[in-house]
């Protein structure tokens, strides 16, 4: 790793950011990040004891194996310990720091008129009266439970309560539809299910309710019917041009297994106990896409992923007591578990919980938002980004951005166009962007700038956070260095790694270990430049990363051939100028049936139901035939290039017939949208 040298465009950490940072320049963080691969136990021994623990650890901090030729794959911190996560991110503050009266959240809803201040001591009491009523509902430690809500307070309090009372969180993003909602009870066999009546998305509204009546029955008909309660919080209020309210949506009940949450909470009580935990104890599932199309339960435990989402969030957003921070992600993704709940409660932050999305009820949303409430750090996705770069400069020019101090971004590689876009117009040329790479199975940061002390290429994440120590390797799994490009791995753990797939060690191990054993294998491509900067290069495997959400090309395919006159169907990824990259599938019809526009919603509606709105295909092409190889296997390689008209093809000996390529390029023009 070495300062870049001056002929390459730099952008170099502004002096007054650097005066108070955490790591206050580029030499401290090289003096840091040694120390954390050299003197593991005393670095993150510091981190930890600024955590309550119920009974200090036996064993030493990192404990692992990641080669499976050496036996079974595993990770442990702090071993013999005993915590709690909830204890540490409310009570610590309220009781012990004296931050009851400071703001958690400043929630902003769907509609400017919707917005609410939350303090760390009423974030406590609603989570401990929320706590109580899982206890009545029969949760106990090591019980799963399913959440299915919008951006909304009631989702933060029930995942701590969750993490208070020892039960596993499972939070299932709002807009994925009751077939993948059914899929994830099913799998962590959740005993509970929480939800809201309905949300607003912009003008949109969307029953929740309704979803998740159909995603129970599902699990009834699928022979799991593990749900044995559903709490439901009364959220959605149409307001009338008069001022009085209704309620557009007919909720569906069932007085046997439905609950409304304000009857629940309005008796129980602000006292509860906390649970103490081992560190090695699950603190939840979050159910991320399989390449084999079956979504895998990622498992994260108590004191590795606190220790870590502390510390990334400390120093990659270099948080200061009187910032007001704001990342834009849902907390259905692993962003808003780690830098939306867990990472900003455990370093006493003021956050901005945003239920809407960025051009409602106008362009300027995001503008307005960090006007009204003097954001100083933001953190949103690049696909938000392109969107808004749509819409120039005069948006921007309404409101008040001098409260910025560091812009960050999560979810894909940004590309420099908006990298420029970001740091000139949003940031004004003097808010560092910190480009994170990480992913569920990380549960923090594990590529990232720090804002004070790394000067910036744009498009680059820069160098490893601690602990982290990446390295590239080729295809037969050696490692190459200086310049290079090929598999991006890591070779130890860091705290925060995810521990298994739930209820499946095989599969964890098979996906992440079994390709390179002694290595973390992330299924993204790397290049590492002269100056030692890291480059994410997109995925290796047949996954796609569309708005910054990863989806399995299988788990698509799955979809369209459900449709009865479907007899075989492949998705690639195309890119899209603002998701990053679109599906583009291609359908191979039964005979004699018909591809026509009717045939084309049928099948984006399929797909849609399946998994959900934001899995839907933006291209639906009819392929009478698939180029495959002599062994059957279906040349992916070809398919991307047609979706990309690109006609330099390459080898195509190992076709067993060529000219199914120019029959697909030749209809390639009537590719439905």
């Amino acid at each position: 790793m070495v300062v870049p040298e001056s002929q390459e465009k730099i952008y170099h950490p502004p002096p007054d950011l650097q005066r108070d940072a955490h790591v206050p320049d580029f030499s401290s963080y090289l003096e840091m990040y040694k120390k954390s691969l050299e003197n593991p136990e005393a670095f993150w021994k510091e981190v930890a004891d600024e955590f309550f623990w119920k009974k200090p650890a036996t064993g030493p901090m990192l404990q692992y194996n990641f080669d499976v030729t050496k036996g079974n794959i595993f990770v442990k911190c702090m071993e013999g310990a005993k915590t709690n996560m909830c204890y540490n991110v409310l009570d610590r503050h309220v009781k012990e720091g004296n931050l009851g009266e400071k703001v958690a959240y400043y929630w902003e809803g769907n509609s400017p008129e919707h917005h609410k201040t939350i303090t760390y001591g009423q974030v406590l009491s609603h989570t401990c009266r929320c706590a109580n009523v899982l206890k009545q509902l029969g949760v106990k430690k090591g019980d799963r439970v399913s959440i299915y809500l919008p951006m909304i307070p009631e989702l933060v309090y029930t995942m701590l309560a969750c993490a208070r009372i020892g039960a596993v969180h499972s939070v299932v993003f709002a807009g994925f539809s009751s077939e993948s909602l059914c899929e994830r009870i099913m799998d962590a066999q959740s005993s509970v299910l929480v939800t809201a009546d309905g949300v607003y998305r912009g003008d949109k509204l969307i029953n929740l309710k309704q979803i998740s009546d159909e995603a129970l029955e599902k699990c009834r008909e699928k022979g799991s019917s593990s749900v044995t309660k559903c709490l439901v919080i009364k959220h959605h209020v149409l307001r009338t041009k008069t001022g009085t309210s209704c309620n557009k949506l007919q909720t569906s009940w069932d007085s046997d297994r439905d609950v409304w949450w304000d009857e629940a909470m309005s008796d129980s009580s602000e006292e509860c106990e906390p649970e103490w935990l081992d560190a090695e104890d699950p603190l939840f599932i979050l159910y991320t896409s399989g390449s084999t199309g079956k979504p895998k339960g990622v498992v994260h435990t108590v004191a590795g992923y606190l220790l870590y989402t502390f510390l990334t969030f400390k120093c990659v957003f270099d948080h200061q007591p009187h910032d007001v921070y704001w990342c834009t992600a849902d907390i259905g993704w692993i962003t808003g578990h780690s830098y939306i709940t867990y990472g900003p409660l455990a370093n006493g932050a003021s956050s901005v919980l945003f239920e809407g999305i960025p051009v409602h009820p106008h362009v300027g949303r995001f503008w307005e938002i960090i006007e009204k409430y003097r954001v100083t750090k933001f953190y949103t996705a690049p696909t938000a980004i392109r969107l808004l770069m749509k819409y120039g400069q005069e948006p921007l020019q309404k409101y008040d951005l001098s409260s910025l101090r560091i812009l960050g971004s999560v979810g894909e590689p940004i590309n420099p166009e908006a990298w420029q876009w970001y740091y000139e117009e949003v940031g004004q040329g003097r808010c560092p962007v910190v480009d994170t790479f990480w992913q569920t199975e990380t549960g923090g940061h594990v590529l990232t700038p720090l804002p004070a002390a790394t000067p910036l290429k744009p498009g680059s994440a820069t160098f490893p956070f601690f602990g982290v120590e990446p390295t590239i390797l080729n295809e037969h799994g050696e490692e190459v260095e200086g310049e290079a490009e090929g598999y991006l791995v890591f070779r130890k753990p860091w705290p925060g790694i995810m521990r298994t797939v739930y209820e499946n060690h095989e599969r964890f191990e098979n996906i992440y270990f079994k390709k390179f054993p002694g290595f973390y294998v992330t299924g993204d491509g790397g290049r590492r430049d002269k100056d030692g900067y890291f480059w994410i290069t997109g995925r290796i495997d047949d996954m796609l990363n569309v708005s910054g959400h990863l989806l399995s090309t299988a788990e698509v395919e799955a979809a369209l051939t459900l449709h009865p006159d479907v007899s075989e169907a492949a998705v690639v990824s195309r890119p899209h100028k603002v998701k990053g990259e679109c599906l583009y599938c291609f359908v191979t019809l039964k005979d004699r049936r018909e591809f026509d526009k009717k045939m084309v919603e049928e099948l984006k509606k399929m797909v849609r139901e399946k998994i959900g709105p934001i899995a839907t295909p933006d291209f639906i092409q009819n392929a009478p035939a698939l180029p495959k190889t002599r062994s059957g296997k279906i040349m992916r390689r070809i398919l991307r290039q047609v979706a990309r008209n690109e006609r330099d093809l390459g080898d195509l000996s190992t076709l067993s017939d060529p000219k199914v390529v120019e029959v697909l390029f030749s209809q390639r023009s009537e590719a439905a949208t």
